[in-house]
């Protein structure tokens, strides 16, 4: 037990002498994407350990996995949960849809806030045209089964897009949707519109600068000093890609007739290794673009045509994937090796607990205090 005290105890002081750090991050209340295709992942609960070591307040998973839900139970944490792109058809139908959210919202929602269901996931960019047909028939009857079971309010319905779904991205208040992809978006927008929901965007200006490193400034994608771009239409000066990419959602969306729809970054990163053919990947570029990233969203700051509207953004991702498909850099998104140390130093700290003293919050704390109960009372004999 001593052995164990003195472990927490030195995990604690870290986490106190590394408070700006935190008040950083929970400050921002950026959020992070976790994502499980792994088989060396910590269990949920020392990840919960880790996310409040990291004051990290807002999670987005691609699943619902109950494990997870569970392990954050009465935590201040708020989650996005998936709805997998293989459900799509079964949502459909009211019944299935229901079913689907007293088995894997309800039971939870009372003890962890759950406040997002992403209906799928980049559907519009694939070349599944039954899945893209199914796409808003279902948002829609998930928002159904929401309303009918009295959660609308509390849990907001939208789908994730790849950037792909933009037809011209420059300038950015020219930004225009695929033509081919305007009767499914059209749907979408006035459903966002109509549900106060979120039109949600994965975004990375490292695919840009992979693809034409001879043309695309690094320190423009990696919000570096640079000359920076100009709109010439509203003569906005842009210094990084990623607020360029966000304007031109905004003018697609507005092009589609809408103003009221708000965008938010569901995913958005950068590799710390890849194959030999994807430029860039290291981790000293990876280090770059999120540490410069958190400075920018510390500043609370909108983008050039939306300077009231705070960029909101969720990481890619938390961990290294070791199981994800294709190429090499899907595997190297992560802030942090799955034993719990960081991948690159971007300034935060967090601390992953060994399994034997995981169990919950509550319990360590209560081990803590005993602690300085014992040192307290060593300290007056």
């Amino acid at each position: 037990m001593a052995t164990q005290m003195a472990t927490l105890f030195r995990a604690l002081l870290l986490l106190f002498t590394l408070s700006d750090s935190f008040g950083r991050i929970c400050c921002l209340g950026v959020g992070i994407n976790y994502g499980q295709i792994a088989n060396n992942l910590p269990s949920p609960s020392r990840v919960a350990y880790l996310l409040r070591s990291l004051n990290i307040s807002r999670v987005k998973l691609y699943d619902a996995d109950p494990n997870v839900l569970s392990s954050f139970a009465n935590s201040e944490v708020e989650f996005v949960i998936g709805l997998g792109n293989e459900y799509l058809e079964k949502m459909k139908d009211p019944v299935q849809a229901q079913s689907w959210i007293q088995q894997h919202v309800q039971p939870y929602i009372s003890q962890t806030k759950i406040t997002c269901i992403t209906v799928g996931n980049e559907i519009l960019t694939g070349n599944d045209t039954q899945l893209m047909s199914n796409l808003f028939p279902a948002m829609q009857t998930i928002y159904g089964a929401l309303s009918n079971l009295g959660l609308s309010k509390e849990v907001y319905v939208t789908t994730a897009h790849s950037i792909g779904i933009l037809g011209n991205s420059f300038p950015p208040s020219a930004g225009t949707f695929l033509p081919d992809l305007a009767e499914y978006i059209q749907l979408i927008i006035n459903f966002h519109s109509q549900t106060k929901s979120p039109f949600l965007i994965n975004a990375y200006p490292f695919f840009a600068y992979k693809d034409n490193p001879g043309q695309v400034s690094l320190e423009y994608v990696l919000f570096q000093p640079n000359p920076g771009t100009m709109d010439p239409i509203t003569n906005l000066k842009y210094d990084n890609m990623l607020y360029a990419q966000i304007d031109a959602v905004y003018s697609a969306i507005k092009a589609m007739g809408r103003t009221d729809v708000q965008v938010k970054i569901s995913e958005t990163g950068w590799p710390s290794k890849g194959d030999p053919n994807e430029v860039g990947a290291t981790p000293q570029n990876a280090k770059l673009y999120n540490s410069n990233l958190l400075s920018r969203l510390q500043q609370n700051e909108g983008t050039p045509a939306n300077p009231s509207v705070p960029v909101e953004v969720y990481v890619f991702a938390l961990f290294n994937e070791n199981l994800k498909p294709g190429p090499a850099s899907e595997r190297n998104y992560g802030l942090y090796y799955p034993d719990g140390t960081p991948v690159y130093d971007i300034g935060i700290r967090g601390f992953l607990p060994r399994m034997a003293y995981a169990a919950s919050w509550k319990n360590e704390l209560s081990f803590f205090v005993l602690f300085l109960s014992l040192a307290s009372l060593i300290c007056t004999l």
